[in-house]
Formats: C-alpha cells, structure tokens, sequence
C-alpha cells in the first residue's frame, strides 16, 4: 500500500478501514499508526504527515521481518 505524495496534492490519510489498536505495540493493526498519529492527523500539517508516513514504512517492514 504506496501512495503517492505530490507536492500540489493534499496528503491521504493512510487509513485502511481496519481500526483496531494492538494493546501491545499500541499501534493500529490496519495503518499502523499510533493513536496520537491517527488523532493529529486531520489537523496536521504536510511536513508532519510525511514523516508519519515515513514511519508507518518502517513499522511496516518490522511486522513483516518478525513474522
């Protein structure tokens, strides 16, 4: 799930409708973003998104490694 991000287009949310917290890492099972991600975002600026983003690829990558 890449999405692409331009400069003249507004940042999506990379929400997949699987909104469950995993009580143990604290992150959302479907987009992997912690709840103070997922709350912050529609206020958010696009700087901030991006990195967020850029997390969310490295969660990502460490579910797949450990499983």
């Amino acid at each position: 799930m890449e999405s692409e991000v331009t400069e003249d287009r507004p940042i999506s949310s990379p929400c997949v409708n699987i909104c469950t917290l995993d009580p143990r890492r604290n992150l959302c099972l479907g987009c992997f973003r912690t709840i103070d991600e997922i709350a912050h975002w529609p206020s958010a600026d696009d700087g901030w998104k991006r990195a967020v983003l850029a997390r969310l690829d490295q969660r990502r990558r460490a579910e797949s490694n450990e499983g």
